[in-house]
């Protein structure tokens, strides 16, 4: 092969995976709401579903899931909440991370825009706010058993995740401890 062909045939190879390395990145982002549809339809009672902020970690466990969306954080967090409130068999408990009541908006812009976003779109939910490093904790210790799907997006905003832990749709726990008051010992 002479020098001129084989670099011609290099720099061909070098854009062919570059194209192909965009092209799966691409597939990745656009696939986000296909991957949360297949996973809700396996997911059920004490599973996970996290929306998530760009520095959130890569966990090591194959039980947890991560999609890179590349999507607006909130239009996540609309997205997730109406597929899981439409799903006949499941119920959100969500859960925030109690420091982003005191993340002052000089120290990151937006925080306060994003606060009241999210409050507007949780208002007739009920949400725990939990210590960060607590919530990621039950996520490891859920992940012992059950999956979890991490939804990570392009925000850049800290202590912005929303953890939704997944609840039986058709059963609830008044029901349950109604139940086993008719049990006997």
């Amino acid at each position: 092969m002479k020098p001129f062909q084989f670099k011609k045939s290099f720099y061909l190879l070098v854009l062919l995976i570059a194209f192909s390395m965009s092209a799966n990145s691409q597939s990745i982002n656009s696939n986000w709401k296909e991957a949360l549809n297949n996973q809700l339809q396996l997911h059920g009672h004490r599973n996970w579903i996290l929306i998530v902020d760009a520095a959130y970690p890569y966990q090591s466990n194959p039980a947890i899931k991560t999609v890179v969306t590349g999507a607006k954080h909130m239009d996540v967090v609309k997205e997730v909440l109406n597929k899981v409130k439409a799903a006949p068999h499941v119920f959100p408990e969500i859960y925030l991370d109690r420091e982003l009541d005191f993340v002052p908006d000089k120290e990151a812009s937006g925080i306060e825009n994003y606060r009241k976003q999210l409050h507007s779109l949780l208002k007739a939910e009920k949400v725990e706010k939990v210590l960060h490093e607590e919530m990621i904790a039950r996520i490891d210790e859920a992940a012992e058993v059950f999956h979890i799907l991490v939804l990570k997006t392009n925000f850049t905003l800290p202590y912005t995740s929303v953890f939704i832990n997944l609840n039986c749709g058709y059963w609830n726990a008044e029901q349950e401890n109604d139940l086993r008051k008719l049990m006997p010992d």
